[in-house]
C-alpha cells in the first residue's frame, strides 16, 4: 500500500513546482508532433518506458539510502546503519547523483530535473523533516527530482517501489495535463489515456525496483535523442519568446 508521502508528492496540488515543466511536451506541440489524443498517448508511452525508467530507477535506489534515517514526523524506521554515518550516505547520494547525470545528456534536461528539486526541497524539509535531506543537499544544493523523491519516500517509510511509481506517474501526469492547457483537449479523453497507461508504468516500476537492487553503474539507462534534443531546442530556439512552460 503506497504511503502518504508518495501520494502527496505525486499531487499536482503540491507545491513543488512542477506545474511550470511540460517534460518536452510544449516542443512536441510546437513541432506538429503531437496533436491530438492518440499521438499525446504514444509520446507519454515512449516518454515512460525512456525518461520515465531513468528516474523510477534512481527513486527506488535513493529509498535504501535514508530509509535508516526517518523522518521526525513518522515513526516508520528500518534501521541499517547510523543516522550519523554522513559520509556514507553523502558518498552514495554522489554515486547516484554522478549515474543519473550520465544518464541524461541534454543540459536542458539536467537543468529541469535540478530545478524541480530545488523547488520540493523547501516543501518537503517542512513536511518530512530529517538530516538525510541535508546530505543530500551537501552533494548538491539543487538535487535531482527523483533522488529527493527517493529520500522522503525512505525518510517517511515507504519502499522503494512507491518511489519509483511516483515519479514514473508524475513523467506522465505531467505532460498529460500540459496537453490540456496547450492544445484544450479533453481533459477526461486525457485522464483516459493516463489509466490505459497502468499497466505499462506498472512494468516500469517493477524494472526499476529490480533494477535498484544492483550498483548505480547498472541501472537502467534507455535514450530518448528526440526527447534530448527538444529538450535543448525548447531552451535554444525559443529564448526570448513568450512560452507557457520551463520545460
Amino acid at each position: 500500500m503506497p504511503g502518504l508521502a508518495s501520494l502527496v508528492l505525486a499531487d499536482a496540488r503540491f507545491p513543488g513546482g512542477g506545474h511550470v515543466h511540460s517534460g518536452g511536451l510544449e516542443e512536441a506541440v510546437s513541432r506538429d508532433l503531437v496533436s491530438d489524443v492518440p499521438s499525446l498517448e504514444g509520446f507519454l508511452l515512449g516518454r515512460l518506458r525512456t525518461a520515465g525508467l531513468v528516474a523510477a530507477a534512481f527513486a527506488a535506489a535513493s529509498v535504501p539510502v535514508s530509509a535508516y534515517c526517518p523522518s521526525s514526523s513518522t515513526s516508520h524506521s528500518r534501521p541499517s546503519l547510523s543516522c550519523d554515518d554522513a559520509d556514507a550516505i553523502r558518498a552514495r547520494f554522489t554515486e547516484l547523483d554522478a549515474e543519473l547525470e550520465a544518464r541524461t545528456p541534454s543540459a536542458a534536461q539536467r537543468e529541469a530535473s535540478r530545478a524541480q528539486g530545488r523547488g520540493t526541497l523547501r516543501a518537503v524539509r517542512a513536511a518530512w523533516p530529517s538530516p538525510v535531506l541535508d546530505d543530500l543537499v551537501a552533494v548538491h544544493p539543487r538535487p535531482h527530482h527523483p533522488l529527493l523523491v527517493g529520500a522522503v519516500c525512505g525518510v517517511a517509510g515507504e519502499p522503494p517501489g512507491e518511489a519509483a511509481r511516483c515519479v514514473a506517474y508524475l513523467a506522465i501526469s505531467g505532460p498529460a495535463s500540459a496537453a490540456v492547457r496547450l492544445l484544450g483537449l479533453d481533459p477526461f479523453a486525457v485522464n483516459a489515456v493516463l489509466v490505459r497507461l497502468g499497466p505499462a508504468l506498472e512494468a516500469v516500476v517493477a524494472e526499476a525496483v529490480s533494477a535498484a537492487d544492483g550498483p548505480p553503474s547498472d541501472l537502467p539507462a534507455p535514450s530518448a535523442p528526440v526527447l534530448d534534443l527538444m529538450a535543448q531546442a525548447h531552451v535554444d530556439q525559443h529564448r526570448g519568446r513568450l512560452r507557457l512552460f520551463a520545460s
